[in-house]
């Protein structure tokens, strides 16, 4: 057995916050994966640690230190999940000289531009950055209504205007999610993340559609759009009536007890291409 698992081939994770990381790790372990994770919280490595031969808690912006970790422990292929606060990284980071350099030296500090960047330099180290769909296809949104309720005739109209303002500030890598209502555009997603979109969103005006989408210029392998339980119980919170994800480039997590949580309050939950 020993020797099986010295034979099994090593991956590298770099898991930020939330429940997705976890649940990687744990299909990686089924297809007899040896995992070394690299996490940026004391909660998320206790965590971790049942499930991963090793993990490494580092600052974020320790960039040297990270590579130099996978380097000693025999990694090449590497996988990056997890929820990064922005504004908690700006404030909270400990940045190497390394990190400083690909900060200053990028064009602009959008999400996908700098998850880029650093992909871009970790494959220039010898790394191979995979995607996480690779591993979990199966959580990928299908094109399909999930719960009882369908969209009425308005709704779809407002989900398709949505998907198109949607496109249009991910064009502009500025966020992965906007809500709308009457075709007109109530909240679009910054760095605030989605859930304090749509609970803004519910702010301003009830019975909303929240249309999430992976932006048109992003590297799959980096940051695709994620939403799962949480999301709906952030939708109930704000009042919003449907959820609408990209199919086949968002996530769709904890299926069930969202899709059973969705009709209890009658929300809409539908997969669009």
């Amino acid at each position: 057995m020993a020797d099986k698992e010295e034979d099994s081939p090593k991956i590298g994770l770099i898991a930020g916050e939330g429940e997705f990381p976890l649940i990687l790790a744990k299909e990686l372990l089924n297809s007899k994966y040896r995992i070394v994770a690299v996490t940026f919280s004391k909660a998320q490595e206790k965590k971790l640690q049942d499930l991963v031969d090793k993990v490494f808690r580092i600052y974020i912006g320790q960039f040297q230190k990270l590579i130099d970790i996978f380097k000693q422990e025999g990694i090449r292929d590497l996988i990056f999940l997890g929820k990064i606060e922005k504004s908690l990284a700006l404030r909270f980071s400990l940045p190497d000289k390394r990190a400083l350099t690909l900060w200053n030296r990028v064009s602009n500090r959008e999400d996908n531009t700098l998850l880029k960047a650093v992909a871009d330099e970790l494959e220039r180290e010898g790394f191979c950055v995979r995607g996480p769909s690779e591993f979990l296809k199966k959580f990928l949104a299908e094109e399909k209504i999930y719960t009882k309720r369908v969209p009425s005739e308005r709704e779809w109209e407002d989900i398709h205007y949505g998907l198109k303002i949607a496109r249009a500030i991910g064009e502009l890598d500025i966020g992965q999610c906007v809500v709308v209502k009457n075709k007109m555009t109530v909240a679009v997603e910054a760095m605030e993340g989605t859930d304090a979109t749509i609970l803004r969103g519910g702010k301003i005006m009830p019975q909303t559609v929240v249309v999430k989408i992976a932006k048109p210029h992003q590297d799959l392998r980096l940051d695709l759009p994620v939403a799962g339980l949480e999301t709906i119980e952030v939708l109930i919170k704000a009042k919003a009536s449907i959820l609408a994800l990209e199919a086949g480039k968002t996530f769709f997590l904890q299926q069930e007890r969202a899709i059973e949580l969705a009709n209890k309050y009658h929300l809409c939950i539908v997969g669009v291409r």
